[in-house]
């Protein structure tokens, strides 16, 4: 089975209970104490009474993050967040990124071919 990066998991590691308010507060990329702050008022209050379900029923549907995925640094974190919450803005800057680099290599391209006496006469010198 291969790793998809842009699944729900549960966040085994850093749970206190089943790991559903660690897994979601991964997923969207938020601080978990907030998650699970709103998880306990929302179910308190009465404004979501069915969410106790929704817990239960999401720990025992959803896997646990593999292994694989918890030796990221932080900015694949926040990469691979991007992708899962705005996938078409991140196709766009990294597409911009890409073209970025591809400008600055038709740059490179045209003043390495130029024909620039003065680096010439340093590459010469190199030989």
């Amino acid at each position: 089975m291969s790793v998809r990066r842009t699944s729900f998991y549960l966040d085994k590691r850093n749970k206190r209970f089943m790991g559903v308010c660690s897994g979601v507060a991964d997923y969207f990329g938020w601080d978990v104490t907030w998650v699970r702050i709103a998880a306990v008022v929302l179910t308190v209050s009465g404004i979501l009474s069915i969410l106790p379900l929704i817990y239960l029923a999401t720990a025992w549907i959803a896997n646990p993050k593999p292994n694989a995925l918890y030796v990221e640094d932080a900015e694949q974190n926040q990469f691979w967040t991007q992708v899962r919450v705005a996938p078409k803005r991140t196709i766009r800057e990294v597409r911009s990124s890409f073209r970025d680099v591809d400008r600055r290599l038709r740059d490179v391209e045209a003043y390495m071919t130029s024909s620039n006496a003065r680096l010439s006469n340093e590459i010469d010198q190199l030989r």
